[in-house]
């Protein structure tokens, strides 16, 4: 007789609403427990009373801001200490719509703490568990912005663009000791992101804006086609590949010891 593994428990930040719950609910359904984590404690209490009752799987919350130091070292704890969770969901995040030069100091540095800060200090805190243990998953989501800065405020772009950055870092660092991790990169989504940033979604052109529920369904689709960066919208894989290919061709010649021709010889006078 043969048996199929359970896949373990996923631990979700950001889970109360949105692409988070969405997660809760999906990954439930492949055979997930689960811990969802929120500062909103009531509503992650009905996002689990949801998903038990659908799903029948163990559903735990823990209240946390993860921008306040006290409640980000418990879940780090529970990350490092809990043989159980095999998988990781860094979906908690805040964005803006309204430039740097209308943004305040204190809006932009939590944004930082919890879009960068918050991220990495969970990610450090589980995979040297998931190492040793030789098996795990950490799913980033990052955004479109990572790549198009241009977009919307620059700090969140920027700090979408670390997400990007240390996925494919992790990436090369262990998805040959079986730990897998993958960033998306979601475009304009249905949720409660827009209000928040300043800009209902209703507002935005409805041909670009996508359903979180397909957003969820693509991203964990590209995860089972080994996806290490995935993005939802994007028509042509092909595209990507193209991108990511430039960017490598640079990399012989982005350290080097003299500087390029271009700053060191003299331009031409006119006559």
């Amino acid at each position: 007789m043969t048996t199929t593994a359970q896949p373990g428990t996923a631990l979700i930040t950001g889970a109360s609403t949105g692409i988070g719950a969405r997660y809760a609910q999906r990954l439930a359904e492949r055979g997930y427990d689960l811990v969802l984590v929120a500062r909103n404690a009531e509503r992650l209490r009905t996002v689990a009373d949801s998903v038990h009752a659908a799903t029948g799987r163990k559903v735990d919350t823990i209240s946390a801001d993860l921008t306040r130091s006290e409640d980000l070292r418990r879940i780090e704890q529970r990350l490092a200490e809990d043989s159980a969770i095999t998988l990781l969901v860094n979906n908690a995040g805040l964005g803006a719509t309204a430039s740097m030069l209308d943004s305040s100091p204190d809006e932009l540095d939590r944004m930082i703490a919890l879009n960068v800060t918050a991220l990495t200090r969970l990610t450090r805190a589980v995979v040297p568990r998931l190492v040793r243990q030789g098996q795990g998953t950490i799913i980033n989501i990052s955004s479109i912005v990572a790549v198009a800065p241009e977009v919307l405020n620059g700090t969140y772009g920027g700090s979408k663009a670390f997400v990007l950055a240390l996925t494919q870092s992790l990436q090369h660092e262990v998805g040959a000791r079986g730990v897998r991790v993958q960033a998306v990169l979601p475009g304009a989504t249905a949720t409660e992101f827009w209000d928040h940033a300043g800009l209902p979604v209703a507002h935005l052109p409805q041909e670009i804006v996508m359903h979180v529920d397909d957003l969820v369904d693509a991203a964990l689709a590209g995860l089972d086609l080994g996806e290490v960066i995935t993005i939802p919208a994007l028509p042509e894989r092909a595209d990507w590949d193209r991108f990511e290919a430039a960017r490598l061709a640079l990399g012989p010649n982005l350290s080097r010891s003299t500087p390029a021709p271009r700053y060191t010889e003299q331009p031409s006078k006119a006559a």
